[in-house]
């Protein structure tokens, strides 16, 4: 059973401040290392729940955070390319796990909400429905048959989980205040909920049906 990970890293457990996402500040670095911890337990948790192969992908400035040398040796490890965000995502792969999500551009309480861009992008919608990346790549996903089945983030990323997909494991990590500072989980509590989400998911992963919008789609 293949499960793939896509990690963002808004959403990662610990992460309360945007300083700590700015590819070359200071506090970039051991946040990188607070996504290789959350990056871990998801892996850990679904190979415990059975599955056979795991594919992690990050995909937060174009990827590249993941540490290859802290990572758990059983899974593989791959970068998004520019025609395909989740290359090796297939017919074959059982489920989607959203690692370190964030609610959609313009969500109260949203801990940096955006989607893509926060600069140049202010709604996606998809058939006239406002979606964010959790959207997005789950109706990429779809294309393939894939279901999302866990996400991990802040508690406006869960209720936006919940609210498109309906049957989804979340894990609440963080709560936001506003838009650039969240209340966060403490970190061995947090992890505890993202092997749990993970779990629970992959043991039944066949009671999850992917996010297809109708065909053909307005975006």
């Amino acid at each position: 059973m293949k499960i793939y990970i896509l990690a963002d890293m808004e959403g990662i457990a610990g992460i309360r401040m945007i300083e700590q996402v700015r590819i070359g500040s200071a506090e970039y670095g051991p946040a990188c290392k607070l996504m290789m911890a959350d990056m871990n337990a998801a892996i850990d948790a679904a190979f415990a729940a059975g599955a056979t192969e795991v594919v992690a992908c990050d995909t937060h400035g174009g990827g590249g955070q993941v540490a290859l040398a802290e990572m758990d040796a059983r899974a593989t490890y791959e970068t998004p390319n520019a025609r395909r965000i989740m290359p090796s995502l297939d017919r074959e792969t059982a489920g989607l796990v959203l690692l370190g999500h964030h609610a959609k551009a313009g969500t109260l309480n949203g801990f940096l909400d955006h989607t893509m861009s926060s600069e140049s992008w202010f709604e996606y919608r998809i058939n006239g429905q406002a979606v964010g990346e959790i959207g997005i790549e789950a109706a990429y996903a779809a294309h393939f048959g894939v279901p999302v089945i866990a996400v991990s983030g802040d508690a406006a990323a869960a209720e936006e989980a919940r609210a498109l997909l309906g049957n989804v494991e979340c894990a609440v990590v963080k709560h936001g205040i506003g838009r650039n500072r969240a209340h966060c989980v403490a970190l061995p509590e947090a992890h505890q909920r993202i092997r749990a989400a993970v779990s629970a998911a992959v043991r039944d992963v066949r009671r999850y049906t992917p996010w297809a919008p109708a065909l053909p789609a307005t975006v």
